[in-house]
């Protein structure tokens, strides 16, 4: 998936982390609620601004982040 129209990435937002849509809800957000046990209608009830592709969007980030992160590890 290409999140980067997305997940955007702004120093005075949030303290620079990745956002959804220049939203002040970040990737990490949506992360923990859904780790939490919430689901992708829970979350999208709780946050009318979302989509599914934003929910998507940061699976997909969390994903590209993690492969980075065992690349740099690995080598």
């Amino acid at each position: 998936m290409n999140y980067e129209h997305i997940i955007t990435i702004e120093a005075d937002k949030r303290g620079g982390k990745p956002c959804i849509r220049g939203l002040r809800i970040t990737v990490y957000d949506v992360l923990d609620y859904l780790a939490g046990g919430m689901t992708e209608q829970e979350i999208l009830a709780d946050f009318p601004d979302l989509t599914a592709e934003d929910l998507k969007a940061c699976l997909a980030f969390a994903a590209d982040r993690e492969r980075r992160l065992y690349r740099t590890h690995a080598a």
